[in-house]
């Protein structure tokens, strides 16, 4: 083998090219079981980001199911998730275009069951005794004012107006119907709660002509998070709580609440999108039993819970990552990964615990002498307080840095902000570690995985809990001389990219940053943001316009004159969660002051790239942009950025 060659960080050429991970790369989410058959979501770049269900029968055989230009893709919650549902070889799922509701049986095109009009819908289920679907309907009819959520029941065969189930909250998921159809379960909440401080389950039992009647609440609160209602198949309602302060499983018979596993571990996770699960129910045995996951200080594992003995006994499996579990008899299906493997759809007898993937994300095969694993720490913050996250330092076989030199630092600051990072390999990450750059993903304060205390860490605290903790992940790594101290950088998308900017303007610590479709403007946000999110920052900073201090005095854009370092901004024309108004604001700020600062919009995109040339662009991009301000040479030729004042 021949010796590697010495060059300076950040010089090094990679075989993980942009144009590598775009090509060969598409999007998995939400597995669904039925009869013999496996459903699954790919997210197309190459296809200008559509979503196409795929169906895998026992033989093996692999299959589109819906074509072109059908897009599953719902709009609920603008998030979405929960899009289609099959039962019985029908499926049933929201056309991103129109989020009209459709109908496609095997072999034929889809047929529309909903009017076109200003309606979404989500997170849906068969009732068949009654032969309608019941979903969360969305109804933006009212112009200006919010839009209406309700549950409601839809025709099959699209001949009769929508039935409202449910209504009077501000918002509803997961109904759920009982194995005898007799009784549904729901969960609720109102505004200023997000899914992960506070819902409510309940449950009705349906009258003969389909209304609901004596509604009863079974758990949840205020301060309590109620995730993933389920009924066994014998019926009991299962459920996840926190309210030990740790995401548990409990059930619900004869009206009392029964907890099955009390552990410092999350099974549950933030309510983000619809149709999200973590446990499911295996009858093979012949008895009830909950194969689930759950997280310990951010790293995901596979078990089997026994109802009866509460036994928790793990499943090993050749993963770390495990997400979207769909149980059935004998088998389960979910999405997988690890630091080495990109994401999977992947099946698991249970019997023999044999695992077969079905999908990957990337079929690239990257040699691993380029791939930089991921390092578990934990490191001293404010208050006499630790926070974690995961570090890759730099890796590539062909190349060795210079003696003395220390490698640069991107420390990643994950969305949300309630959300977290994980160990599954992503190549967008080992682009930057094999070409000689450091990476610290943070999960700071306010980060799900770690129990429902350090996820208030950020109650009043977004801006500076969050920074002080990215902030201190990476002078812990500079002290350790683990990276370079003069060429610390910070990158982040969405509330991650709010995070980046105030650590830009509001600490001296990082030399340049990278945000993408982030908060610069905290008032902005509060004014114009989707029904969802619409009071989420009464949690995050205060009540608004009550608290307007605290807004003006934690949003970047009123502070850019405290900025002393280059920024580069990336923004989807289209996008309804952070307006663009938002990165054109501080960018006219940062042009006026004469500091370096580029700016790249994309038509069509929303909150998240999902084009092919839109996520190569963004990738070069910023990378380009950290070699101009920090004077290195690039191993590849890519598309120059325009950055004005340099």
């Amino acid at each position: 083998m021949p010796s590697s060659q010495v060059a300076a960080y950040g010089t090094w050429k990679s075989p993980i090219t942009s144009d590598l991970i775009v090509t060969g790369t598409i999007g998995l989410s939400q597995a669904a079981l039925d009869g013999e058959d496996i459903y699954w979501l790919e997210l197309r770049p190459t296809e200008a980001g559509r979503t196409v269900l795929v169906r895998r029968t026992p033989d093996g055989q692999t299959s589109d199911v819906t074509p072109a230009p059908f897009n599953v893709r719902t709009r609920v919650h603008e998030y979405g998730g929960g899009a289609y549902v099959v039962h019985q070889g029908t499926v049933y799922f929201s056309h991103f275009a129109d989020q009209r509701l459709y109908r496609q049986t095997l072999g034929s095109e889809p047929q529309a069951l909903t009017p076109e009009g200003n309606w979404r819908y989500a997170d849906g289920v068969v009732d068949e005794s009654r032969q309608r679907f019941i979903c969360v309907q969305e109804d933006h009819t009212a112009g200006e004012q919010e839009p209406v959520n309700t549950i409601a029941s839809l025709d099959l065969e699209g001949n009769s107006e929508p039935q409202i189930l449910v209504a009077g909250n501000d918002f509803y998921s997961s109904p759920r119907l009982s194995p005898d159809g007799s009784h549904l379960a729901w969960l609720t909440w109102n505004h200023p709660n997000m899914p992960w401080d506070g819902t409510e389950l309940w449950v009705a039992a349906f009258n003969p002509d389909g209304s609901l009647r004596q509604p009863e609440k079974v758990a949840g609160g205020i301060t309590e998070s109620i995730f993933q209602p389920e009924w066994s198949p014998s019926g009991i309602l299962h459920f996840i709580c926190d309210r030990t302060g740790w995401w548990n499983l409990y059930r619900w018979q004869q009206g009392q609440v029964e907890a099955l596993c009390d552990r410092a571990a999350e099974f549950g996770e933030p309510q983000w999108v619809f149709g999200q699960s973590t446990y499911g129910f295996d009858t093979s045995s012949g008895s009830e039993q909950i194969i689930c996951t759950y997280v310990e200080k951010g790293t995901t594992h596979l078990a089997r819970l026994n109802p009866t003995t509460q036994e928790l006994q793990a499943i090993t499996i050749p993963y770390t990552v495990v997400r979207g579990l769909q149980v059935a008899a004998g088998q389960a299906v979910f999405l997988t990964g690890s630091p080495t493997e990109s994401l999977a759809i992947a099946r698991l007898d249970l019997a023999t615990g044999e695992t077969t993937v079905l999908q990957r994300a990337s079929h690239l095969q990257v040699d691993p002498g380029y791939l930089s694993e991921p390092q578990a720490i934990e490191f001293p913050t404010e208050n006499g307080l630790t926070a974690y996250a995961f570090f890759y330092p730099p890796n590539n076989q062909d190349y060795t840095a210079p003696d003395g030199e220390k490698p640069p630092l991107l420390v990643k600051s994950h969305g949300g902000p309630t959300a977290g990072t994980s160990t599954l390999l992503s190549l967008s990450i080992q682009y930057w570690t094999s070409r000689g750059t450091a990476v610290l993903d943070v999960d700071y304060g306010g980060s799900t995985g770690y129990g429902r205390a350090y996820r208030e860490r950020l109650k009043g605290q977004w801006g500076i809990v969050d920074v002080d903790d990215c902030v201190n992940g990476a002078r812990f790594l500079a002290e350790q001389g683990l990276a370079d101290g003069d060429r610390l950088v910070i990158d982040g998308g969405s509330a991650g990219g709010y995070t980046t900017l105030c650590a830009l303007v509001f600490r001296d610590v990082f030399k340049a940053g990278a945000s993408y479709y982030g908060v610069s403007d905290l008032e902005a946000l509060a004014r114009d943001t989707h029904k969802f999110e619409s009071r989420y920052l009464d949690g995050l900073i205060g009540p608004y316009p009550e608290r307007q201090d605290l807004y003006q005095a934690r949003s970047p854009v009123h502070f850019c004159d405290q900025l002393s370092c280059p920024v580069i901004f990336f923004q989807g024309l289209e996008d309804k969660i952070v307006p663009p108004s938002q990165a054109e604001a501080m960018v006219e700020v940062l042009q006026s002051k004469g500091l370096p600062v580029a700016y790249i919009a994309f038509e069509g995109e929303q909150h998240g790239f999902r084009k092919a040339e839109n996520i190569k662009r963004s990738l070069d991009g910023e990378l380009y942009f950290y070699s101009r301000v920090f004077g290195f040479e690039l191993a590849d030729s890519v598309e120059p950025v325009a950055i004005a004042n340099l």
